[in-house]
């Protein structure tokens, strides 16, 4: 279950929620589970946050910053990532149908069981990633 804190506060905004990343570098984001359907989300700080099980269909998360995040479960289909940076990031059973990865940084993900039927990933660096 999710931090309702932290889903308010990132309901804010993406410069509110970045602000307040700064601020507290050392939290951990709690986003399990959230509903962030079509959540503009676009160059938002979500690096380690828990988004596991986390509905972000048709998000826009263009350039966010997702590194060693995990999303295991998590539902992105439609979502959009183009230029999202998700080095490390766990993405175990994610449903990624149709989202667009386009220059994506997936190197070192876990895609183990992800779903990517219809997913854009050209030009999408997948450098190391393990399915």
């Amino acid at each position: 279950m999710a931090n309702k804190e932290h889903v308010e506060r990132l309901k804010q905004g993406v410069d509110t929620w970045n602000a307040w990343r700064r601020e507290r570098p050392d939290v951990v984001p709690d986003l399990r589970g959230a509903d962030l359907k079509k959540a503009d989300l676009k160059k938002a700080d979500l690096h380690r946050a828990d988004l596991s099980g986390a509905n972000l269909s048709e998000a826009d998360l263009s350039k966010a910053r997702l590194r060693k995040a995990k999303l295991n479960g998590a539902n992105l289909s439609g979502a959009v990532l183009r230029r999202a940076y998700l080095r490390g990031a766990i993405l175990d059973g994610a449903n990624l149908s149709g989202a667009a990865l386009r220059r994506a940084t997936l190197s070192e993900t876990t895609l183990t069981n992800a779903n990517l039927t219809r997913a854009d990933l050209r030009f999408a660096n997948l450098g190391h990633t393990h399915k």
